[in-house]
């Protein structure tokens, strides 16, 4: 697999501000939101996301006018940095590279959720990262298959399914959470 752009990228790319301290700023409220989502879901409140990011809420609105804006813009950074992950893991042995970056997205699934309720699965942010998921993991798939270590009769949307049902559970903690996944994924390896 190469460092190909992926449509995702371009749009991360195209938002990210280029002035140092903008980029500072916009980074720091990504992350600040990325929490808030996990923690409060749709609901997180824009104030205490800017509070978090070390900026005021004018800054936030300067970045991201809208609430859809910066619903939009962290989920497609998410997805570009399972897309990077993808990238970095194609060296790796094959069903390692699959289950390291099964279990980035199963953390990604987190964000997802709370960004999910406010965009419309037909949007072109949507649309793009769908097509970027697909197109950075579904080699991994691929790849695994073809060295015999991935049942063959699946799919990277099935894939894609199982994991977000499971990651759509309520567990004690994320160990359980990993305890479980790696359970399903024993459905998927092959044996030897």
């Amino acid at each position: 697999m190469t460092a190909t752009p992926f449509p995702v990228g371009e749009i991360v790319v195209t938002r990210r501000p280029h002035r140092r301290d903008a980029a500072r700023n916009y980074d720091a409220l990504l992350v600040a939101a990325r929490e808030a989502f996990a923690e409060h879901g749709s609901d997180a409140s824009l104030e205490d996301i800017a509070r978090r990011a070390g900026v005021g809420i004018g800054t936030l609105y300067r970045n991201f006018p809208t609430r859809r804006d910066l619903f939009e813009t962290v989920y497609a950074d998410e997805v570009n940095a399972l897309c990077r992950t993808a990238v970095e893991l194609a060296g790796h042995e094959p069903w390692a590279a699959l289950t390291a970056w099964l279990d980035r997205f199963a953390g990604y699934m987190v964000t997802k959720r709370a960004v999910r309720e406010a965009l419309d699965n037909e949007s072109d942010i949507f649309t793009a990262c769908r097509d970027s998921m697909y197109a950075a993991g579904g080699p991994l798939l691929e790849r695994a298959q073809r060295a015999g270590v991935a049942r063959a009769d699946m799919d990277f949307g099935d894939l894609l399914r199982m994991v977000a049902g499971i990651t759509a559970t309520v567990f004690d903690d994320d160990a359980q959470r990993d305890r479980v996944l790696a359970i399903a994924l024993d459905g998927v390896r092959t044996s030897r």
